[in-house]
Parts: structure tokens; sequence; C-alpha cells
């Protein structure tokens, strides 16, 4: 892999993380247009560097929220920070379920699959339309969204189907404050990305990797910067009842992925 595409996949990583249009359909897409022939295990630690990158991204953004969710589980007491901790834990098991249940399956699907890609966007866009049109609220994320943001969550594992817009238009659709849907959806990927990571490095893979340093860190800079801006424009978006765009985009880019496929 060159250091421009790997700047390249590192931005499209990053604005895509956060922006309802799916990172790893779109991630699957830059490889396929690049041309990408980098080794599964090359392959796999470059996807662990950037998914790093992003976490890092939101950490940075979300640093209150984060020392908030921290206290809740330090203390004893059943308020507001410890509540929320419960949430932010009750919507990664569903996703956790499924990454350690079906891992082999899923990683399959993560193998130039340019169809499946297509038909998962044009739902994440069906997804985003419908969202973009349910009713604004000032309701907070309860126990039983949380449970099922999560499910949303374990379901955008497939490669076309965006994380943020599952769980984002999930929200909204279950009456959530668009504003507090936009923040739980960055918030609760957090641990399952670390988690993946850990996973992913006592499998022994990466250790394997003969990548060179340089594309590695250029695209982690590149995901991470363009992942600082694309999650406080989206948070701006969503306030202000623009997912329909989106929906516009992955109808089109899903289109496109399909008439390629074939």
């Amino acid at each position: 892999m060159s250091t421009l595409e790997a700047i390249i996949l590192g931005i499209i990583q990053g604005l895509t993380e956060f922006l309802p249009v799916s990172s790893s359909g779109h991630l699957e897409l830059g490889k396929a247009i690049l041309g990408d022939e980098s080794l599964p295990e090359e392959s796999l630690l470059f996807t662990v560097v950037l998914h790093f990158a992003t976490a890092l991204s939101t950490i940075v953004i979300f640093r209150k929220e984060i020392l908030e969710i921290f206290r809740g589980l330090l203390q004893f007491k059943w308020n507001e920070e410890s509540q929320f901790s419960v949430k932010i834990i009750l919507s990664m098991l569903p996703a956790a379920v499924v990454g350690v249940l079906f891992n082999d399956q899923i990683e399959a699907l993560f193998s130039k699959q340019i169809l499946l890609v297509g038909a998962m966007l044009i739902i994440t866009g069906l997804l985003l339309f419908l969202a973009d049109r349910a009713k604004h609220t000032d309701r907070k994320v309860s126990f039983t969204n949380a449970f099922l943001i999560g499910i949303a969550q374990a379901i955008a594992i497939l490669p076309g189907i965006s994380r943020s817009g599952a769980t984002i238009s999930s929200s909204v659709l279950l009456g959530v404050d668009r504003e507090k849907a936009a923040r739980f959806s960055f918030l609760m990927v957090v641990p399952l990305i670390f988690g993946k990571m850990a996973k992913d490095l006592m499998d022994g893979g990466i250790a394997e990797s003969s990548m060179d340093i340089m594309p590695l860190v250029l695209g982690a800079i590149a995901a991470f910067v363009s992942g600082l801006l694309a999650c406080t424009w989206m948070i701006n978006l969503v306030k202000k009842s623009q997912l329909k765009y989106f929906s516009y985009y992955c109808f089109v880019v899903g289109a496109i992925a399909i008439f390629v496929s074939y």
C-alpha cells in the first residue's frame, strides 16, 4: 500500500465512521477502486490502526462525557452518571455477542463483497430517510432503548450498513432527542472498538504483518483529523434534520456498487 493510498483510506475512514454512510462499506469500495492488493494480515493491521485513530478522535471530542461514564462506574450511587454507564454497557451487549459467536462468518463478508455493500447502503439510506421525517422530542435514552439501539449496532456489523446511521436512526425513530441520539451513538462504540482491537492483537495475525510504518502513521493521522471534523459536523446535521441528504447519497452509491458488481 502506498502512502497516498493510506492517506485517502484514512480520510475515508475518519469521515465515514461518523457520517451515516458506512465506514466499512466505503473502505471496501475504496480498496477496490484503488486496487489494493495488501496481504490479509497487512489489511487487518491497517484497519485496526484506522479504527484506533477514529476512536481517539471520539475520546477527544467527548472527553467530558467519557469522564462522567467512568465516574458512574466507580460510584455506588444510583445517579444519572451511573445509569448512563449501565445504558452504554447494555448497548454494547448485542454487538459483543454477535462479534464473539459469528466472528469468522463476519470476516468472510469483508472480502470485496461489492454487491452486498451496495444492497446494505440502500437499506442505510432508507433508515436515514425515515429518521429524518420523525418528530422532534426531548426524551433521553431509556434502558430499553439502549438495548434496542445496541441491536441496531450489531446489525450494522454488516458491510454497507452504517453504524452511526443505524444507531442514530433507531434512536430517533424510538423517540429520543436527536442530539442525545447522536452523542449516545458515538459514545457507545468506543468500548467496542478497543475490544475488537484487543481481540485482533491477541489473535496474533497482526504480528505477522510486514507493512511499512509510514503508511500506517499517515493513514492514522488522516483518520484522526477527518474524524474530529466529521464528528462535530454530524452532531449539528442531526440536530438540523439533514439526514435525508445522506440517504440520497447512500441510494446513489449503493446503486452504483450494485451495477458495478454485475
